[in-house]
Order: C-alpha cells, then structure tokens, then sequence
C-alpha cells in the first residue's frame, strides 16, 4: 500500500491514533475524569518520547494482564506515577478483551504448574443447596488460586517484554530517521 492508498488514512497508523484520541480538552470536559484529570492531564504524560513509550507499553500490558475487566481506566491511573504516555497506555489495552480468553488458559496452567495443584482439594463444597453457583464456586475454589498465581507471574513477564520490544521499536525508528536525515544532508 502506498502512502497515497485511500484505505492508509493520511500520516499511517500514527496519524490515525492521533486522530482518535481524545484530546485533553474533552478529557478535561468529561465529568467522569474532572476527579483525577490533574493528574491524568499533566502535560508529560501525553508526549510520544523514548522513555514515555515503553513505559506506556509496560503500563499497558501490565494492566491487560492483572486487571482484565478494568484495564483501560487502571492503565490511565498507573501511568500517572510511572511516568508513561497515557495514550498509548489505554490503546495498548484494547486488545485485552479478545486476548484475555488465551492469556487466562495460560495463566491457569502456569499458576497450576506453581502450585502443584493437581488433585481435589478435599471437603465439601461451599455451596452444596445453590445448583446454578455451585459450578463457579468450585472453579474459583479450586482453579482461582492458580488463576491469579499464573496472573501475578505473566503479568511481569510480558511487561518486561512490551517495554523491551517498545523500546527496541523506538530505537530502530529513531535511527532510521537519523540516517535519512544524513542522506538528506549529503
């Protein structure tokens, strides 16, 4: 596809998220976010740098994996002390909800794995009169330890990973700027 293509908005993919992002002005407007928007609106937060972009990314991933009903709004708290790009934070996460199907099956595993739960735990159910309830009060009592075991070990992993590949990314881009910039100047 060319730059020309209609399909590639204008400005790629970089344009197209500065396009839909919302700006601070409706940020500052939602009455929702007046509460935090100080700190969530702080100008440093919202500058695409090569250390606010891994951070973001880290931020982001994190929060996919730890916090999965409540990613985005987590991602845009936790960027205020980590210093990360908030908008790149919240659109790290959106992916989360079609991903947290595989990343849970794999957290269960891995948490399993750690704790060598292998068999029953043994005693009776906690809800042996409520039929409905009692299949997913079994799960949370015998594969929610797992869960959030195998949670708490991903959720670092592929953060360390995110901030790796984000700043690998910038590294690369950066350089490539740099040298056609030199060329330019030949």
């Amino acid at each position: 596809m060319s730059a020309a293509d209609p399909a590639l908005p204008a400005g790629g993919v970089a344009g197209w998220v500065r396009r839909h992002i919302p700006t601070r002005e409706a940020i500052e407007r939602n009455r929702w976010l007046r509460p935090v928007a100080r700190y969530i609106l702080l100008p440093s937060l919202w500058r695409f740098n090569r250390r606010s972009v891994p951070r973001a990314a880290a931020v982001g991933t994190l929060c996919t994996v730890l916090f999965p009903f409540a990613h985005m709004p987590a991602a845009a708290l936790a960027c205020v002390p980590a210093r990360a790009n908030v908008p790149l934070a919240v659109a790290i996460t959106l992916p989360a909800t079609f991903l947290f199907g595989p990343i849970g099956y794999l957290a269960l595993q891995i948490g399993r794995w750690v704790l060598r739960v292998d068999r029953q735990v043994p005693g009776r159910p906690v809800a042996t009169n409520l039929h409905f309830w009692q299949g997913v009060l079994n799960w949370l009592v015998h594969s929610g330890p797992a869960m959030i075991v195998g949670l708490l070990v991903l959720a670092p992993i592929f953060a360390g990973a995110a901030y790796a590949v984000a700043a690998a990314i910038w590294r690369l881009r950066t350089a490539r700027r740099w040298r056609k910039r030199r060329q330019r100047h030949a």
